[in-house]
């Protein structure tokens, strides 16, 4: 075929390829697996790309009935984590033929308007955190093909559910403080009504208990800096023994809870160990460093679009929690230290 002002047909594919065009619309459409070999769809790929070849996808949209197009709701965008799970689901999109419209549930947490028209004319499926569950009514996402996020799987709105493992990284950090030496500790809480901050407080109270001699305080703040810092400075100022160590739900609870130590004049690691969860830039941006959890993001928002694409296409979502690893740095050390 001559290249020019004419754009090239799945039939000129199929010509090019030596292939019918129903292989083409299904290498090109991803239904091919058990149905033509990876090295004829190697091939289709190969002359659809030399061609210049690109699917009309609101015709084949129409004859699908699909618009493969996916919502990504999260509370507003306040950290750089959410940014990762995007990344990670719009990744696995392209992949497959799909688009990604990310939509920030106004306040974090609460109803928000509906973006469309008609959420579920517009879209194929929603990828929705639980901090922002709440948002799924209003615009009646829970109505459409639905994975949640970050969300008790015993209770999910959702047809899957994609979690981290967030016990095994609360568990990771109550051994290393234990293992320092720690047994006075203040608990950060995150004051967001939502299971997996339910998950870290009970975790923590858990497996401080099976430690003789402990003792834990909580305190609750919104995530934000200075929340943190007004939060944390009067529960470190309170009466009697003070903390040796405070476990702060989000490395955002930890930068605010660090400049509360300074203004009571406390030393980060001597008087006092921190420690976040999510490692954040910011982790590495403090003095000194910050002891997290690290919390993949990307994997994230890639399992979240891999499971609403299986839910799509009647299988079975992967299942198994995201694996997470707490990053030693110098914010912790035994209690006391010089």
């Amino acid at each position: 075929m001559a290249r020019g002002s004419t754009r090239p047909t799945s039939r000129d594919v199929a010509q090019a390829a030596g292939v019918s065009q129903a292989a083409v619309s299904l290498v090109l459409g991803d239904k091919w697996r058990g149905r033509v070999s990876e090295t004829t769809a190697e091939r289709v790929r190969e002359a659809a790309q030399e061609l210049g070849y690109r699917p009309n996808l609101a015709a084949r949209n129409l004859r699908l009935g699909r618009t493969r197009t996916v919502l990504l709701v999260v509370p507003a965008l306040t950290t750089e984590f959410f940014a990762g799970v995007y990344t990670g689901a719009a990744r696995v999109a392209a992949d497959h033929g799909f688009g990604v419209v990310l939509y920030p549930s106004p306040e974090g947490i609460g109803p928000a308007r509906d973006p469309f028209g008609s959420a579920a004319a517009a879209l194929d499926g929603v990828i929705a955190s639980s901090m922002a569950a709440d948002a799924l009514t209003a615009i009646r996402g829970d109505q459409l093909p639905l994975v949640m996020l970050d969300s008790d799987p015993e209770g999910s709105l959702g047809a899957a559910t994609v979690n981290l493992d967030i016990k095994d990284g609360v568990r990771q950090v109550a051994e290393h403080l234990l293992s320092l030496g720690h047994r006075r500790f203040l608990h950060l809480a995150a004051d967001i009504p939502s299971w997996t901050f339910a998950v870290r407080a009970r975790e923590l109270a858990e497996r401080l208990s099976e430690v003789p001699g402990t003792d834990l305080r909580t305190t609750r703040a919104p995530i934000s800096f200075e929340d943190a810092l007004s939060v944390a400075e009067t529960a470190l100022a309170a009466p009697g023994p003070r903390p040796t160590a405070l476990v702060c739900d989000d490395d955002k609870l930890a930068a605010g809870a660090y400049k509360a130590a300074r203004r009571l004049g406390l030393r980060i690691p001597e008087d006092l160990s921190i420690t976040g969860l999510d490692d954040l830039a910011l982790a590495q941006a403090i003095d000194p460093e910050l002891t997290t959890v690290r919390l993949d993001a990307e994997r994230f928002g890639e399992r979240g679009m891999e499971a609403l694409l299986a839910v799509l296409d009647g299988r079975t979502p992967p299942v198994g929690d995201i694996p997470v690893h707490l990053v030693v740095r110098g914010s912790t050390a035994p209690p006391g230290s010089p």
